[in-house]
């Protein structure tokens, strides 16, 4: 049976791809705003459409495609959309997630990097095919239909033991905390030990393996262990205001403070070198990605006859449909400057950044999948060079200058995330035999579901725990890590003040990450360490790059104990099958659960609200049992799966 004679594109599919898209996106804004990391969510929506569809009477492989497609731009949208616009609130400008505005940049941008990551499937998958790793798994999970009805057991068993856990913790139940952690001074030294005690970030480390986990975990070392300790020892008293404050606090407090007003800004510094290596460093692959995809527009339009297996959305209806989603945008960039004059270059710099960052992001999912694309990295270069412009447009003391780089950003970040995640899902319907154009437009539609429920969302969490700085009424505050971010860059670019030494200090030391990542790089050695990578465990508390460390770790177990080579990729996919579903069903209950209880934490205005009887609260010691009990369990169903 040919593929168009295949069902693929079904109203079951279609519908079935949009539910879990709008839950995928839902639990992905929680854990990035929470952790500043998102997940590739096609491999557990095979899995899940496989066991559905089997009960509505079986699927088949190309419907199941479609549903992974969809449901896979859950990931990207949340991406896209926590990374920038939580920037907004922080900044001040808005009090709320606005519905119609998040709306427009989610879906725009979202249907934009549908647009611009057409004309680059060919060179990237066909001409000069790239590994797109997680592309490459959802293919062989969809060619294997392996018993789908024991995949959805194992990620409905880790999903309920995430969502119980997340229950219990602090913002629940409260009988365990949310972390184990201690602090003290050793003479004059600070020293600091402990782990966060979140299933969804063991599952993360299992999901991005040992090397993502050692290079993130070193960054937070670099900061903790080292620069914290050096800062408090010798160089405190060059920010009097900084010691006057802190010359109460125990130790603890000590080192969140020091690290909120100072280290952390050394992760900026490295991620801002880290975006601008990554585009130099893919100069060569950008212009001949554009080149092919240029080719390839004009063959479509001479009349060749195409093979249902080749056949893109039309390039004529693709500008058409450019300048219909462009104008919405400059309308919108518009009613912010009320300036003509500088919302018309706004758009015009969102076009350009867009189709050159959806290139970079594609290439780069290409190279080391979707969950390690340094999408941040590629929207920090976007808003620099955006306040660039606008500095010249509006003055470097304009009030609303930040506003509009982070508005550019957002819209670049929502096309560059799903621009990336969508060359994966058209990997895997290359291997499978699917029709690009019925998967690039299924794309779109998962990818505009998701924006029509990400405002709710984010407007549910913020009302519920914060975002951004803990403050009394929330004091553990999800940290919106990468929101955070750009809206220090931004600020910092209009007039804002940043410790700008310590930004200086940390490119310097993303240079030195990169000479030694491209060291290694020249010895061919397995191991690498991406800038990007680094830099995030440099910006983001310890506390939440140990259970990270310890999930790869248990990836790293179970690749031993099978005698699996750490350079045979298909292999260690293979193997790593079962382990990824239970990873992934961690991650996805804990963060819906941690939806769900901001609804009665909102409804009643109090944040113990569900905590149970102080004598039913446990401490430490029993967070870190819980955690480690996880942590075999996913062992365990990850080493005794079937091959």
């Amino acid at each position: 049976m040919t593929p168009a004679a295949v069902p693929q594109l079904t109203f079951r599919a279609v519908f079935l791809s949009v539910i879990l898209a709008m839950i995928l996106a839902a639990a992905n804004a929680y854990l990035g705003l929470f952790a500043g990391l998102t997940i590739a969510t096609a491999i557990p929506a095979a899995v899940v459409s496989m066991a559905v569809l089997r009960v509505l009477g079986g699927g088949t492989i190309l419907e199941n495609n479609i549903v992974q497609t969809g449901a896979s731009a859950g990931s990207s949208i949340a991406a896209g959309v926590i990374f920038t616009l939580p920037a907004l609130i922080i900044l001040g400008y808005w009090q709320n997630f606005r519905y119609s505005w998040v709306l427009a940049i989610a879906g725009l941008g979202g249907l934009l990097g549908v647009l611009f990551s057409v004309p680059l499937r060919r060179t990237m998958i066909v001409e000069e095919p790239l590994a797109f790793p997680e592309g490459k798994a959802a293919a062989e999970v969809l060619k294997a239909g392996e018993n789908p009805g024991q995949g959805v057991k194992t990620l409905a068993f880790a999903g309920g033991l995430g969502a119980f856990i997340k229950l219990a913790a602090a913002s629940g139940l409260k009988l365990i905390p949310d972390a184990a952690v201690g602090a003290t001074f050793i003479g004059k030294y600070f020293a600091f030990i402990g782990t966060n005690l979140s299933p969804a970030l063991l599952g993360v480390g299992y999901i991005v393996g040992l090397n993502v986990g050692i290079v993130v975990v070193a960054g937070s070392i670099l900061s903790w262990q080292f620069a914290i300790p050096i800062y408090h020892a010798f160089f405190l008293d060059t920010d009097p205001a900084l010691a006057a404050k802190i010359a109460d606090m125990h130790a603890e407090e000590l080192g969140y403070a020091i690290w909120s007003a100072k280290i952390r800004y050394l992760g900026v510094g490295a991620m801002l070198i880290g975006g601008i290596w990554t585009l130099f460093s893919l100069r060569k692959s950008l212009a001949s990605g554009i080149k092919s995809g240029l080719a390839a527009a004009r063959k479509n339009t001479s009349g060749v006859e195409i093979a249902e297996t080749d056949r893109d959305l039309p390039m004529k209806w693709m500008l058409v449909a450019l300048v219909l989603f462009t104008i919405p945008l400059a309308i919108l960039y518009q009613a912010i400057v009320n300036d003509w004059l500088v919302s018309i270059p706004m758009t015009l710099i969102m076009i350009v950044a867009g189709f050159l960052f959806v290139s970079v992001s594609g290439y780069l999912a290409g190279l080391v999948g979707s969950s390690n694309n340094p999408v941040s990295g590629i929207t920090i270069a976007t808003i620099l060079f955006a306040s660039l412009v606008l500095i010249l447009l509006l003055g470097k003391d304009s009030p609303i200058g930040a506003v509009a780089a982070i508005m550019i950003g957002a819209v670049v970040c929502c096309a560059a995330s799903v621009g990336g995640d969508n060359l994966q899902d058209l990997k895997a319907g290359y291997l499978v035999g699917a029709t690009p154009w019925k998967q690039q437009l299924m794309l779109g539609i998962g990818a505009f579901s998701c924006a029509l429920v990400m405002a709710p969302v984010l407007n549910l969490l913020a009302a519920a725990y914060g975002i951004g700085a803990p403050t009394p009424e929330h004091p553990n505050a999800l940290a919106a890590p990468q929101a955070n971010l750009m809206a220090s860059v931004a600020k910092g670019m209009f007039g804002g003040e940043l410790p700008w030494n310590f930004i200086a200090l940390g490119a310097v030391v993303g240079a030195a990450i990169i000479a030694l990542d491209e060291w290694l790089k020249a010895r061919s050695s397995h191991f690498r360490v991406p800038v990007l990578g680094a830099a995030i465990g440099i910006y983001l508390p310890l506390e939440l790059m140990v259970p990270i460390f310890l999930g790869s770790l248990i990836a790293w177990f179970v690749e031993k104990k099978a005698g699996v080579a750490a350079t045979d990729e298909d292999a260690r996919d293979k193997l790593h099958r079962t382990g990824t579903l239970f990873a992934a069903g961690l991650i996805t209950g804990e963060a819906l659960m941690g939806i769900v209880i901001a609804v009665p934490i909102v409804l009643s205005g109090s944040a113990d609200v569900l905590a149970a009887p102080a004598s039913f609260q446990f401490g430490q010691f029993v967070g870190l049992v819980v955690l480690a009990v996880v942590g075999g369990l996913l062992y365990r169903s990850a080493a005794s799966a079937e091959r």
